[in-house]
C-alpha cells in the first residue's frame, strides 16, 4: 500500500500560533515567579512545643506553603506552568522543614 502525505490545515497552524503567544511571558517574570514560590514555600510556622492534634504530634505549620498554593492556584492560567509550580512548592517545603528556617511561636 502506499503512504499518503497529509498536509497540515492552516487553520490548525494559526490555532496553535495563538495557543502559544496566549501564554508566552518574560524570563523576567517567570523567574520571579519562581524566587515568590521558592520564598513562599520556605516559611513554616514553628512551635516551640509540639502539641498533638488526634495524636499526631503537630511541631510545624506551613503557613507560606498554603500562601503559595492559593496564589498559584489563583494566579497562573498556563496549566503546564501550574504543574511545574506546585512541584517546586512541595519539593522545596519538604526540604525547608529540615532546615531550621522559619517563624518559631
Amino acid at each position: 500500500m502506499a503512504q499518503t502525505k497529509t498536509k497540515r490545515s492552516p487553520k490548525r497552524a494559526v490555532a496553535q500560533v495563538r495557543y502559544a503567544d496566549r501564554f508566552a511571558e518574560a524570563d523576567s517574570t517567570y523567574f520571579l515567579k519562581l524566587v515568590i514560590v521558592v520564598l513562599l514555600s520556605t516559611l513554616w510556622l514553628k512551635f516551640v512545643t509540639p502539641f498533638s492534634w488526634n495524636g499526631i504530634p503537630v511541631g510545624a505549620f506551613p503557613l507560606g506553603a498554603l500562601i503559595a498554593l492559593v496564589g498559584i492556584r489563583l494566579l497562573e492560567k498556563n496549566p503546564i506552568d501550574r504543574k511545574i509550580w506546585f512541584a517546586v512548592l512541595v519539593i522545596v517545603t519538604i526540604i525547608s522543614y529540615f532546615v531550621p528556617a522559619g517563624i518559631v511561636i
